[in-house]
């Protein structure tokens, strides 16, 4: 079994390969990095063709050229990039990277608070979220700028006093949005003490579930 991650931020590959270590080490995995597609996001606002373009490149490397047989994409500002690759292969495990996370927060049915590093995220994400269920958002300023400058403590700090202020805006679960925010997610408990969902390990169990146990066609 091999497993496309397709990554758009460096700092996204440890998280989701530790997961993979620790709940799925038999998945071999095939890790793909184009760090330039969160820049050029953030450079110009938007998900043209282009860009969707670039997502369907490597969707095919992926499955055509290197055999991957499902991909787990860790960018979660590109939903529908993803939703077209996705729509194109119906026959293909193909998961966008907050999918199984709202699947999970769907099961709580509690208020949700979602913080992101990323600004681009908090625009495409919350529309993934049911009617009703994403209470508020935040976005950890600085955060990631501590990250790429190697201050992993003042990301998690940074991150922690986010989720705490969702709290005071009645949010009962925390919510965090990108794969490389997962190592937040002690700091986050610690500071709110309401349960921390993070896209990584909802990814992970989801992925092993469809390809371990596949549901029978209808």
């Amino acid at each position: 079994m091999k497993i496309a991650l397709i990554h758009a931020l460096a700092h996204s590959m440890a998280p989701v390969n530790a997961a993979f270590e620790s709940d799925w080490s038999e998945a071999q995995r095939l890790n793909l990095l184009d760090d330039s597609l969160s820049a050029d996001l953030a450079r110009h606002g938007r998900l043209d063709e282009a860009m969707h373009a670039r997502f369907e490149s490597l969707a095919r490397y992926a499955l055509d050229d290197a055999g991957a047989q499902a991909i787990l994409f860790t960018c979660s500002a590109f939903g529908p990039c993803i939703e077209a690759v996705a729509l194109a292969r119906p026959g293909v495990p193909i998961l966008k990277p907050n999918e199984a996370m709202l699947s999970e927060a769907r099961r709580l049915g509690l208020a949700v608070g979602l913080v992101a590093t990323f600004e681009p995220t908090l625009r495409s994400m919350p529309a993934e979220f049911p009617p009703g269920l994403l209470r508020a958002k935040a976005l950890a300023r600085g955060a990631l700028d501590a990250l790429n400058s190697g201050d992993a403590a003042l990301h998690d700090e940074l991150i922690a006093r986010e989720a705490l202020k969702l709290r005071e805006q009645g949010c009962t679960v925390i919510a965090l949005a990108q794969f490389s925010m997962a190592r937040a997610r002690t700091a986050c408990e610690r500071a709110t003490g309401l349960p921390v969902l993070t896209t990584v390990d909802s990814a992970v169990s989801e992925l092993k579930r469809r390809l371990q146990w596949p549901r029978p066609a209808l």
